[in-house]
């Protein structure tokens, strides 16, 4: 057999995305370079290791058992490389990271600045749609959820804590009433998540704070829900780290209901160990850890309507 690591690269970066051209655009290469390089390694190994078809390429059942293995070699090769340059050049290359709406864009976008700052060899992607990617498939390299894989090779830990109450714009109220009870909510328009569409139990507030509550504006989207409600079109639950940056969104029944829900981060436990997927860890560690009393609903508000911004420091090495 003759291969090279970087025919490994190739064959990873393609097992990873399914795609040619995305596997190429993550590589700063062409389409035909990857091609080509994914049929040398075919070729050397004498075995099959993608199905091609319209939709792009398909692993073999042997292309997933020598994905482990180049994933180890990979893992090998960052650390020598980390040992031989004292972590820096090893944190380099692209992360993709998927996370949801409210986290991506009303907390972690504010943040890039600091990022770049920090990490300025890794080029991130950041997938916010509204699904469940497959880190099984290497759709994305880490996630930020809301419910934790319950099984499989996950490495999975706790982020943070988050608050949410129930708001309303002043007009809204004014013009309908201000709830004196959970009862009484019965008597308002809701907005909320559309019921067969929430990918993540988590999402489900309503039922927890009246079973009786049916939503008349429904969103997959937690910023068409934000807009509606600063509309007036009706209540939302919303975290606290996002709706304290709307001056005209006042809580209801501050003293009686409020819930608390959990991002967690969580990987491939073997991407675990590759130095820009660490690095990028340890940087989300710090930067929730720096805007913690953000996401509790313990400081002041931001000014503007950006999200949360802290600074972190240079991530060290994720124990």
């Amino acid at each position: 057999m003759h291969f090279t690591w970087d025919d490994l690269q190739y064959f990873l970066a393609v097992a990873r995305t399914g795609q040619l051209s995305t596997a190429a655009r993550q590589l700063r290469t062409s389409h035909a370079t990857v091609s080509r390089r994914i049929d040398r390694l075919e070729f050397a190994l004498k075995v099959k290791l993608f199905e091609r078809n319209p939709r792009g390429y398909v692993l073999t059942g042997m292309g997933q058992r020598f994905v482990e293995t180049a994933e180890k070699m990979e893992q090998e090769t960052e650390r020598l490389q980390a040992d031989l340059a004292g972590g820096g050049s090893a944190q380099r290359g692209v992360v993709r990271l998927s996370a949801p709406e409210g986290f991506a864009n009303f907390f972690f976008t504010g943040t890039l600045q600091t990022f770049a700052a920090a990490l300025p060899n890794i080029s991130l992607e950041l997938v916010t749609i509204q699904q469940i990617m497959a880190l099984s498939r290497k759709e994305a390299d880490l996630a930020v959820v809301l419910d934790p894989p319950k099984a499989g090779p996950y490495f999975s830990e706790k982020l943070c804590d988050y608050r949410l109450k129930i708001y309303g714009t002043r007009g809204y109220l004014d013009n309908r009433g201000a709830p004196r009870s959970r009862d009484d909510l019965l008597d308002h328009a809701f907005i909320g998540y559309i019921e067969d569409m929430i990918f993540a139990p988590g999402l489900d507030y309503l039922g927890d704070i009246h079973p009786r509550i049916k939503p008349r504006f429904q969103s997959s989207s937690i910023f068409a829900q934000l807009t509606a409600t600063r509309n007036g079109l009706g209540l939302c639950v919303l975290p606290i780290f996002i709706a304290k940056n709307y001056p005209e969104l006042e809580v209801v029944l501050e003293d009686e209901v409020e819930l608390l829900r959990n991002y967690w981060i969580t990987c491939h436990r073997d991407l675990r160990q590759v130095a820009r997927v660490r690095s990028v860890i340890e940087f989300l560690r710090n930067i929730v850890r720096e805007n913690m009393d953000a996401f509790l609903g313990t400081a002041a508000a931001k000014p503007g309507e950006g999200s949360p911004v802290g600074t972190a420091e240079a991530p060290s090495r994720v124990p």
